[in-house]
């Protein structure tokens, strides 16, 4: 999913949704080839992107390859987007494990490294963890996975007021020195941390 500027679209009114890159299309929404869609993309054109690739399992949308031929790919799969990138823009990438005769390779530590290659900074490593999925007998099930989220450069967007949850004492107020009786936590709410829980 790729999002490009907002062009000041109303609360009510839903954003135009396409599966191709339009200038106006408030939503860029394509179910399909990745590479052949980004070729349509202009460079330097898009601020958000999210994206969660195959984790190269073998799935029925996917053929398992050697990991470092995997990681091959989805480089070039990366330095396209990067291009994509406008230089105040953010890119989340989600990943898992990959797994291979029982020893786990965790993919966001693969994954940081071609990253940094390019330039960009980690701002963070978000964990999603989840009560779902395959069972292990050899060792503890997994249940959580990794976004990675790069910024371009310095200048990027984080709307932390757009996205605090209550704090847990919302009345907490300083006991003691000069802010003593003021508020000690911010009225808006808490940062939610770098950790989603399904």
């Amino acid at each position: 999913m790729m999002g490009t500027e907002n062009k000041g679209l109303s609360l009510f009114e839903p954003p135009a949704i396409s599966c191709r890159f339009e200038e106006d299309a408030g939503i860029i929404l394509h179910c399909g080839d990745a590479e052949e869609f980004i070729k349509t993309v202009p460079n330097e054109k898009v601020k958000l992107i999210i994206t969660s690739p195959p984790y190269n399992l073998g799935k029925e949308y996917e053929k398992k390859k050697q990991i470092e031929l995997y990681l091959k790919e989805q480089e070039q799969v990366i330095l396209e987007l990067i291009k994509k990138l406008r230089t105040d823009g953010s890119i989340c990438w989600e990943v898992g494990n990959y797994v291979e005769d029982a020893e786990v390779f965790p993919l966001d530590a693969f994954y940081y490294d071609i990253f940094k290659r390019q330039g960009l900074k980690l701002r963070n490593r978000i964990i999603w963890r989840f009560n779902h999925g395959l069972h292990a007998s050899k060792r503890f099930s997994g249940r959580y996975e990794t976004i990675l989220w790069f910024t371009k450069s310095d200048d990027y967007t984080f709307n932390l007021d757009q996205v605090r949850v209550p704090s847990k004492y919302p009345g907490k107020r300083h006991f003691k020195g000069p802010k003593r009786g003021l508020p000690s936590c911010n009225p808006l709410g808490k940062n939610p941390s770098d950790i989603f829980v399904a």
